[in-house]
């Protein structure tokens, strides 16, 4: 562990920032204040939306036909479709490029927030680089829980074909990073029912 100062006081970091740095992610998230814990997390399960089998079976006749290879088609094809089914099923409210403000630490757009009986936080890694886009995500939870005033809030970053899920637990100063990833289209009922029962389930006292 480092014990210099990552950041500066006198500098600006927006959310990407914190992806771009070459410093280890326990590391980065310990100028923060927090602890990174990597394991076999287990997260709640609901049933997946109604529509699901259906969106699994256009992604996989999609796949052979449109190339995924820029991030833009992965969000608009992989990505925004799930999310839009889960806040049709359970009625929350779903906002892209959401601003966050706290501090010059601590700013920018989240990709998307949805807000439930719990807040989901997800976030597109950008370069095909799950590692780097956690930390963002982890980043971006940190500022979140400031705002909100969450003791916990769940996360996830996809590169659309493949997800990873995390939790930030402000108590305890802690992020949790899942070492399971999830596949689409194989995976889909199950990405959508953590998904689903993240944002709808009540939190745990």
């Amino acid at each position: 562990m480092l014990n210099i100062s990552i950041l500066k006081e006198d500098e600006s970091y927006t959310f990407p920032s914190y992806f771009e740095m070459p410093y280890e992610p326990d590391e980065i998230l310990a100028q923060f204040g927090y602890r990174l814990e990597i394991g076999e997390w287990t997260w709640p399960v609901a049933p997946a939306p109604p529509q699901t089998p259906v969106l699994k079976d256009r992604i996989r006749q999609l796949l052979p036909l449109v190339s995924l290879t820029s991030e833009t088609a992965r969000r608009e094809l992989l990505v925004a479709p799930v999310l839009t089914e889960v806040a049709l099923h359970c009625r929350v409210p779903l906002r892209l490029e959401y601003p966050l403000m706290v501090n010059n630490w601590l700013k920018g757009s989240l990709d998307y927030l949805l807000r439930g009986k719990n807040i989901l936080l997800v976030v597109e890694a950008k370069k095909d680089d799950l590692t780097r886009a956690f930390v963002q995500m982890a980043v971006e939870m940190i500022a979140l829980a400031q705002v909100e005033q969450q003791a916990q809030i769940y996360g996830a970053v996809t590169m659309g074909s493949i997800w990873q899920f995390g939790q930030i637990l402000a108590h305890q100063q802690m992020i949790k990073q899942d070492l399971t990833l999830y596949r689409v289209p194989e995976e889909l009922e199950t990405i959508a029912g953590i998904l689903t029962a993240m944002v709808s389930n009540p939190s745990p006292s």
